[in-house]
Protein backbone atom coordinates (compact mmCIF):
# COMPACT_ATOMS: atom_id res chain seq x y z
CA UNK A 1 0.00 0.00 0.00
CA UNK A 2 1.35 3.43 -0.94
CA UNK A 3 2.61 5.71 1.80
CA UNK A 4 0.83 8.98 1.01
CA UNK A 5 3.35 10.96 3.09
CA UNK A 6 6.35 9.71 1.14
CA UNK A 7 7.28 11.97 -1.76
CA UNK A 8 10.41 10.79 -3.56
CA UNK A 9 12.95 13.42 -4.56
CA UNK A 10 14.17 11.11 -7.31
CA UNK A 11 12.54 8.20 -9.09
CA UNK A 12 14.20 5.43 -11.08
CA UNK A 13 13.00 2.24 -12.72
CA UNK A 14 14.35 -0.87 -14.39
CA UNK A 15 15.08 -4.54 -14.00
CA UNK A 16 16.54 -5.98 -10.82
CA UNK A 17 17.54 -9.63 -10.95
CA UNK A 18 18.30 -12.28 -8.42
CA UNK A 19 22.06 -12.90 -8.29
CA UNK A 20 23.66 -16.23 -7.52
CA UNK A 21 27.40 -16.57 -7.11
CA UNK A 22 29.70 -19.19 -5.56
CA UNK A 23 30.48 -18.45 -1.93
CA UNK A 24 34.12 -19.29 -2.54
CA UNK A 25 36.69 -18.82 -5.29
CA UNK A 26 35.43 -21.76 -7.36
CA UNK A 27 33.94 -21.36 -10.81
CA UNK A 28 30.21 -21.92 -11.20
CA UNK A 29 30.57 -25.40 -12.70
CA UNK A 30 32.57 -26.59 -9.67
CA UNK A 31 30.61 -24.81 -6.93
CA UNK A 32 28.12 -26.55 -4.66
CA UNK A 33 27.23 -23.56 -2.46
CA UNK A 34 25.94 -20.23 -3.76
CA UNK A 35 25.14 -16.85 -2.22
CA UNK A 36 21.62 -15.60 -2.96
CA UNK A 37 21.83 -11.88 -3.68
CA UNK A 38 20.31 -9.38 -6.12
CA UNK A 39 21.40 -6.50 -8.29
CA UNK A 40 20.25 -4.03 -10.89
CA UNK A 41 21.72 -0.70 -11.96
CA UNK A 42 18.64 1.32 -11.09
CA UNK A 43 17.90 -0.30 -7.73
CA UNK A 44 21.61 -0.01 -6.87
CA UNK A 45 21.32 3.74 -7.41
CA UNK A 46 18.06 3.89 -5.45
CA UNK A 47 19.58 2.10 -2.48
CA UNK A 48 22.57 4.42 -2.64
CA UNK A 49 20.43 7.56 -2.62
CA UNK A 50 18.42 6.20 0.33
CA UNK A 51 21.52 5.32 2.33
CA UNK A 52 22.85 8.81 1.72
CA UNK A 53 19.77 10.24 3.37
CA UNK A 54 17.37 11.19 0.57
CA UNK A 55 13.91 10.05 -0.51
CA UNK A 56 13.86 7.79 -3.55
CA UNK A 57 11.37 5.59 -5.37
CA UNK A 58 12.09 2.61 -7.62
CA UNK A 59 9.59 0.70 -9.71
CA UNK A 60 9.65 -2.36 -11.94
CA UNK A 61 7.83 -5.60 -12.55
CA UNK A 62 8.96 -8.71 -10.68
CA UNK A 63 7.78 -12.28 -10.90
CA UNK A 64 5.25 -13.47 -8.36
CA UNK A 65 7.86 -15.92 -7.13
CA UNK A 66 10.24 -16.28 -4.16
CA UNK A 67 13.05 -14.41 -5.93
CA UNK A 68 10.79 -11.48 -6.72
CA UNK A 69 9.49 -11.37 -3.16
CA UNK A 70 13.05 -11.47 -1.78
CA UNK A 71 14.09 -8.55 -3.98
CA UNK A 72 11.03 -6.50 -3.10
CA UNK A 73 11.46 -7.00 0.64
CA UNK A 74 15.17 -6.18 0.63
CA UNK A 75 14.84 -3.02 -1.45
CA UNK A 76 11.95 -1.88 0.73
CA UNK A 77 14.11 -2.64 3.75
CA UNK A 78 16.72 -0.19 2.44
CA UNK A 79 14.18 2.62 2.75
CA UNK A 80 13.32 2.81 -0.96
CA UNK A 81 9.69 3.45 -1.90
CA UNK A 82 8.49 0.40 -3.86
CA UNK A 83 4.80 1.29 -3.90
CA UNK A 84 4.69 1.18 -7.71
CA UNK A 85 6.38 -2.23 -8.06
CA UNK A 86 4.12 -4.96 -9.43
CA UNK A 87 4.62 -8.69 -8.95
CA UNK A 88 3.12 -10.55 -11.89
CA UNK A 89 2.37 -14.21 -12.50
CA UNK A 90 2.80 -13.86 -16.26
CA UNK A 91 6.63 -14.01 -16.21
CA UNK A 92 9.45 -14.93 -13.81
CA UNK A 93 11.97 -12.72 -12.05
CA UNK A 94 15.22 -12.40 -14.00
CA UNK A 95 18.32 -14.22 -12.79
CA UNK A 96 22.06 -13.72 -13.22
CA UNK A 97 25.01 -15.87 -12.22
CA UNK A 98 28.42 -14.37 -11.53
CA UNK A 99 31.83 -15.94 -11.00
CA UNK A 100 35.34 -14.63 -10.46
CA UNK A 101 37.99 -16.95 -11.85
CA UNK A 102 41.68 -15.97 -11.92
CA UNK A 103 40.68 -12.40 -11.20
CA UNK A 104 38.29 -12.21 -14.17
CA UNK A 105 34.59 -11.62 -13.54
CA UNK A 106 32.06 -13.34 -15.80
CA UNK A 107 28.29 -12.80 -15.71
CA UNK A 108 25.62 -15.06 -17.21
CA UNK A 109 22.10 -13.69 -17.67
CA UNK A 110 18.78 -15.53 -17.61
CA UNK A 111 16.50 -12.58 -18.26
CA UNK A 112 14.87 -13.08 -21.65
CA UNK A 113 11.09 -13.04 -21.16
CA UNK A 114 11.47 -11.85 -17.57
CA UNK A 115 8.79 -9.97 -15.67
CA UNK A 116 10.66 -6.69 -16.08
CA UNK A 117 10.73 -7.13 -19.85
CA UNK A 118 6.92 -6.92 -19.84
CA UNK A 119 6.93 -3.28 -18.69
CA UNK A 120 4.71 -1.16 -20.93
CA UNK A 121 4.09 2.60 -21.21
CA UNK A 122 0.61 2.21 -19.72
CA UNK A 123 2.19 0.87 -16.52
CA UNK A 124 3.68 4.32 -15.83
CA UNK A 125 2.07 6.56 -13.21
CA UNK A 126 2.41 10.19 -14.32
CA UNK A 127 1.31 11.52 -10.94
CA UNK A 128 4.09 9.51 -9.30
CA UNK A 129 6.77 10.72 -11.71
CA UNK A 130 5.82 14.39 -11.65
CA UNK A 131 6.22 14.74 -7.87
CA UNK A 132 9.97 14.08 -8.12
CA UNK A 133 12.81 16.51 -8.83
CA UNK A 134 14.73 13.98 -10.94
CA UNK A 135 14.08 10.88 -13.04
CA UNK A 136 17.03 8.49 -13.39
CA UNK A 137 17.01 6.29 -16.51
CA UNK A 138 19.58 3.84 -17.85
CA UNK A 139 20.18 2.37 -21.28
CA UNK A 140 19.61 -1.12 -19.92
CA UNK A 141 15.83 -0.78 -19.78
CA UNK A 142 15.26 -0.01 -23.50
CA UNK A 143 17.42 -3.01 -24.39
CA UNK A 144 15.13 -5.50 -22.62
CA UNK A 145 12.21 -5.47 -25.07
CA UNK A 146 10.35 -3.28 -27.51
CA UNK A 147 7.78 -2.43 -24.84
CA UNK A 148 10.57 -1.51 -22.41
CA UNK A 149 12.03 0.79 -25.06
CA UNK A 150 8.68 2.52 -25.43
CA UNK A 151 8.32 2.68 -21.65
CA UNK A 152 11.69 4.39 -21.24
CA UNK A 153 10.85 6.95 -23.92
CA UNK A 154 7.45 7.63 -22.39
CA UNK A 155 8.91 8.02 -18.89
CA UNK A 156 11.33 10.64 -20.20
CA UNK A 157 8.48 12.40 -22.03
CA UNK A 158 6.35 12.49 -18.87
CA UNK A 159 9.29 13.80 -16.83
CA UNK A 160 10.03 16.62 -19.25
CA UNK A 161 6.34 17.49 -19.58
CA UNK A 162 6.19 17.98 -15.80
CA UNK A 163 9.48 19.82 -15.31
CA UNK A 164 11.29 16.81 -13.81
CA UNK A 165 14.98 16.81 -14.72
CA UNK A 166 16.28 13.66 -16.45
CA UNK A 167 19.53 11.88 -15.59
CA UNK A 168 20.56 9.34 -18.22
CA UNK A 169 23.28 6.72 -17.77
CA UNK A 170 23.72 4.79 -21.05
CA UNK A 171 25.03 1.68 -19.25
CA UNK A 172 25.80 0.06 -22.60
CA UNK A 173 25.29 -3.72 -22.34
CA UNK A 174 26.37 -5.47 -25.53
CA UNK A 175 25.11 -8.81 -24.19
CA UNK A 176 21.59 -7.38 -24.53
CA UNK A 177 21.76 -5.76 -27.97
CA UNK A 178 24.19 -4.91 -30.73
CA UNK A 179 26.03 -1.63 -30.83
CA UNK A 180 24.24 -0.81 -34.08
CA UNK A 181 20.85 -1.27 -32.41
CA UNK A 182 21.87 0.54 -29.23
CA UNK A 183 23.55 3.60 -30.75
CA UNK A 184 20.51 5.50 -32.10
CA UNK A 185 18.42 4.75 -29.03
CA UNK A 186 21.06 5.81 -26.53
CA UNK A 187 22.03 8.94 -28.45
CA UNK A 188 18.37 9.98 -28.70
CA UNK A 189 17.96 9.64 -24.94
CA UNK A 190 21.23 11.54 -24.39
CA UNK A 191 19.82 14.44 -26.41
CA UNK A 192 16.84 14.66 -24.08
CA UNK A 193 18.77 14.37 -20.82
CA UNK A 194 19.52 17.24 -18.48
CA UNK A 195 22.44 15.22 -17.14
CA UNK A 196 24.17 12.64 -19.37
CA UNK A 197 26.38 10.23 -17.41
CA UNK A 198 28.40 8.06 -19.85
CA UNK A 199 31.70 6.30 -19.45
CA UNK A 200 34.56 7.35 -21.73
CA UNK A 201 34.75 3.89 -23.29
CA UNK A 202 31.02 4.02 -24.03
CA UNK A 203 31.40 7.37 -25.76
CA UNK A 204 34.16 6.04 -28.00
CA UNK A 205 31.77 3.31 -29.17
CA UNK A 206 28.70 5.51 -29.46
CA UNK A 207 30.47 8.30 -31.36
CA UNK A 208 32.78 5.97 -33.29
CA UNK A 209 35.95 7.86 -32.46
CA UNK A 210 38.99 7.63 -30.19
CA UNK A 211 39.44 11.41 -30.25
CA UNK A 212 38.62 13.10 -26.96
CA UNK A 213 38.24 16.44 -28.74
CA UNK A 214 35.68 14.98 -31.13
CA UNK A 215 33.78 13.45 -28.23
CA UNK A 216 33.72 16.80 -26.41
CA UNK A 217 32.45 18.50 -29.58
CA UNK A 218 29.60 15.98 -29.82
CA UNK A 219 28.72 16.39 -26.15
CA UNK A 220 28.83 20.17 -26.42
CA UNK A 221 26.01 20.00 -28.96
CA UNK A 222 23.71 18.38 -26.37
CA UNK A 223 21.27 20.47 -24.36
CA UNK A 224 22.34 19.07 -20.99
CA UNK A 225 25.48 18.69 -18.93
CA UNK A 226 27.67 15.65 -19.59
CA UNK A 227 29.62 13.90 -16.83
CA UNK A 228 32.24 11.52 -18.28
CA UNK A 229 33.20 8.66 -16.00
CA UNK A 230 36.32 6.56 -16.49
CA UNK A 231 38.86 9.22 -17.42
CA UNK A 232 42.55 9.03 -16.57
CA UNK A 233 42.14 9.27 -12.78
CA UNK A 234 39.54 12.02 -13.23
CA UNK A 235 35.88 12.49 -14.02
CA UNK A 236 35.23 15.10 -16.71
CA UNK A 237 32.45 17.69 -16.77
CA UNK A 238 31.35 19.09 -20.12
CA UNK A 239 29.15 22.16 -19.67
CA UNK A 240 28.45 24.83 -22.28
CA UNK A 241 31.32 23.58 -24.41
CA UNK A 242 33.84 23.84 -21.58
CA UNK A 243 35.66 20.88 -20.04
CA UNK A 244 36.72 20.61 -16.40
CA UNK A 245 37.86 17.63 -14.36
CA UNK A 246 37.53 16.33 -10.83
CA UNK A 247 40.18 13.90 -9.54
CA UNK A 248 39.38 10.47 -8.16
CA UNK A 249 39.83 9.43 -4.57
CA UNK A 250 42.47 6.73 -4.22
CA UNK A 251 41.11 3.34 -3.16
CA UNK A 252 43.33 1.61 -0.61
CA UNK A 253 42.30 -1.74 -2.04
CA UNK A 254 40.07 -2.75 -4.95
CA UNK A 255 37.91 -5.75 -4.02
CA UNK A 256 35.04 -5.62 -6.55
CA UNK A 257 34.48 -2.99 -9.28
CA UNK A 258 30.88 -4.07 -9.96
CA UNK A 259 28.50 -1.31 -8.92
CA UNK A 260 31.12 1.46 -8.89
CA UNK A 261 29.33 3.39 -11.64
CA UNK A 262 26.00 3.06 -9.85
CA UNK A 263 27.63 4.26 -6.64
CA UNK A 264 29.00 7.26 -8.53
CA UNK A 265 25.53 8.06 -9.89
CA UNK A 266 23.98 7.84 -6.42
CA UNK A 267 26.62 10.17 -4.99
CA UNK A 268 26.30 12.63 -7.87
CA UNK A 269 22.51 12.71 -7.55
CA UNK A 270 22.70 13.30 -3.81
CA UNK A 271 25.14 16.13 -4.45
CA UNK A 272 22.58 17.75 -6.75
CA UNK A 273 19.81 17.21 -4.19
CA UNK A 274 21.98 18.90 -1.56
CA UNK A 275 22.41 21.92 -3.83
CA UNK A 276 26.08 21.35 -4.44
CA UNK A 277 27.91 22.72 -7.48
CA UNK A 278 28.55 20.32 -10.37
CA UNK A 279 32.18 19.81 -9.34
CA UNK A 280 31.19 19.18 -5.72
CA UNK A 281 28.51 16.69 -6.79
CA UNK A 282 31.01 14.89 -9.04
CA UNK A 283 33.51 14.83 -6.18
CA UNK A 284 30.89 13.17 -3.98
CA UNK A 285 30.15 10.69 -6.77
CA UNK A 286 33.87 9.92 -7.08
CA UNK A 287 34.06 9.30 -3.33
CA UNK A 288 31.08 6.91 -3.29
CA UNK A 289 32.50 5.02 -6.27
CA UNK A 290 35.83 4.72 -4.45
CA UNK A 291 34.15 3.36 -1.32
CA UNK A 292 32.03 0.86 -3.30
CA UNK A 293 35.00 -0.84 -5.00
CA UNK A 294 36.52 -1.62 -1.61
CA UNK A 295 33.73 -4.07 -0.73
CA UNK A 296 32.24 -7.06 -2.54
CA UNK A 297 28.75 -6.71 -3.99
CA UNK A 298 26.65 -4.62 -6.37
CA UNK A 299 25.30 -2.23 -3.73
CA UNK A 300 26.42 -3.57 -0.37
CA UNK A 301 29.45 -1.25 -0.25
CA UNK A 302 27.48 1.97 -0.69
CA UNK A 303 28.01 3.97 2.52
CA UNK A 304 25.59 5.91 4.68
CA UNK A 305 25.85 9.69 4.83
CA UNK A 306 27.35 9.38 8.32
CA UNK A 307 30.11 7.15 6.93
CA UNK A 308 30.78 9.66 4.15
CA UNK A 309 31.10 12.50 6.63
CA UNK A 310 33.43 10.42 8.78
CA UNK A 311 35.60 9.65 5.75
CA UNK A 312 35.73 13.29 4.66
CA UNK A 313 36.52 14.52 8.16
CA UNK A 314 39.36 12.04 8.36
CA UNK A 315 40.69 13.11 4.97
CA UNK A 316 40.53 16.77 5.97
CA UNK A 317 42.30 15.99 9.20
CA UNK A 318 45.10 14.18 7.36
CA UNK A 319 45.42 17.01 4.82
CA UNK A 320 45.85 19.57 7.60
Amino acid sequence: MQNQMFQPEIITFGETMALMMPDNAKGIEYASHFQGLFGGAESNVAIGVSRLGHRVGWFSRLGKDPLGTMILKKIRGEGVDVSRVVQTAEAPTGLMLREVVSGKTSVYYYRKGSAASTMRPEHLDEDYIKQAQYLHVTGITPALSETCLETAKEAVRLAKKNGVKVLFDPNLRLKLWTLEAARPVLLELAEQADYFLPGLDELKLLYETESFDEIVAKLSALQGVSIIKGGDNVTYIVENGKVSSVPYFEAKQVVDTVGAGDGFCAGFIVGLLKGQSLSEAVRLGNLIGCMVVQMEGDWEGIPTWEQVEAFLNNVQHVER
